[in-house]
């Protein structure tokens, strides 16, 4: 293991990362090499994943009594959280010798694998439920030059094909049933702690696979283990109402949401994601679609973060508990959200009504555009 908070093969560390001056981001497995099974000798393949923006929120702030902060996956190098756990899966699928990598995928997995894949020259095959894939993250697989392969199934029955081929052939499995994937994505707490010098009273994520509910947890209690915190944040995971395994008690057969990434009915963290929840007195709940939507709008027009739907289960979650008065006043939460809205475009074009929004066409007029912007005629 490394002695050192980070490090480039074959040169010397560079200072700590809020340390005088500027310098690059160098991806987690170099900021955080002291922390994660790497060292000198390991094939690191990151594409500077990390280090994202953790905004404060004040618009929740003041709708909920909150201090509520945004921590913005999306700004990830494929546009989602899943590059944490990509770098170093990949990186040890290099370093044990291995030339396929396989996931299964409702998008952002696949994105993420094809881009690292191909960084680190490996070869990439992604497999993804037929007719259940937006086309923002289907075309960064096809960009990376995955197989994409598209299964007359859910991603259930991709993720069973996956492990299938990766017990019975030279292939490298890279979903988050994988280790490899948890310890990258667990980072992402060491970055909250640092940035607040604290963890938070609650923390709040969208649930799929409840990979990253496990990985913050771990992180979370891994810093309260060095002394970096002294405490271990409440964890509230949300799932989408067609597709919530965990509110059920019980595998979803036929999970349907708009909601593309957490469309799933048998999570492949379901045993180590129950820890997590009863270790930190946490809470699975439930979100319809309207409720989403409804708060993918008000992330977008109050905060200025765009996202794809399934991120903005975390916010809905938030007000949902906050208007259930479960949360203590003035408490600092923070929401994760996972991935970019440019990955899923279409929603943001629809209008509350459902309706199709579009530009407000005016003739060459500044008189009436100042009107149409409610600033009344010139002085």
């Amino acid at each position: 293991m490394a002695s050192k908070r980070g490090f480039f093969r074959g040169s010397k560390p560079v200072g700590p990362r809020h340390a005088r001056g500027s310098r690059q981001w160098r991806g987690v497995l170099h900021e955080y090499a002291d922390r994660l099974d790497v060292s000198k000798a390991t094939p690191v393949v990151t594409l500077g994943e990390g280090g994202t923006p953790l905004i404060e929120a004040h618009s929740l702030s003041e709708m909920t009594g909150l201090r509520v902060f945004v921590k913005f996956e999306g700004m990830n190098p494929t546009g989602s959280f899943k590059d944490r756990g990509m770098t170093m899966a990949v990186t040890k699928a290099k370093e044990r010798g291995a030339q396929v990598v396989i996931c299964a995928s409702t998008g952002n997995t696949s994105a993420s694998a094809a881009a690292y894949a191909a960084y680190g020259g490996l070869t990439s095959a992604v497999l993804v439920p037929d007719g259940k894939i937006s086309m923002g993250k289907l075309s960064q697989a096809i960009a990376h030059n995955a197989h994409v392969l598209q299964v007359k199934g859910n991603f259930d029955d991709c993720l069973d094909l996956a492990r299938d081929l990766a017990d019975n052939y030279p292939i490298h499995l890279v979903n988050s049933v994988n280790n490899d994937r948890i310890e990258g994505q667990k980072t992402a707490a060491f970055e909250v702690v640092e940035v607040l010098g604290q963890a938070p009273d609650y923390h709040f994520l969208p649930v799929g696979n409840a990979g990253n509910y496990t990985a913050y947890h771990r992180g979370y209690s891994e810093e309260a283990r060095r002394g970096a915190t002294n405490r271990i944040p409440r964890m509230f995971g949300f799932q989408a109402s067609g597709s919530a395994p965990f509110v059920r008690g019980e595998r979803v057969k036929n999970p349907d949401t708009i909601a593309t990434a957490i469309r799933i009915g048998n999570p492949a963290s379901w045993d180590l994601a129950l820890a997590a929840q009863a270790d930190s007195n946490g809470y699975f709940g439930e979100i319809d679609d309207a409720g989403i939507l409804a708060a993918h709008r008000l992330l977008s027009q109050t905060v200025g973060v765009f996202v794809e739907p399934s991120s903005a289960i975390s916010v809905a979650g938030l007000l949902e508990r906050s208007e259930a008065g479960v949360l203590d006043k003035g408490a600092t939460v923070v929401l994760t959200v996972t991935g970019h809205g440019l990955k899923d475009p279409a929603w943001a074009l629809k209008n509350a009504d459902g309706s199709d929004a579009q530009p407000t066409k005016v003739p060459i007029d500044s008189a009436h555009i100042a009107q149409v912007l409610g600033l009344g005629s010139s002085s």
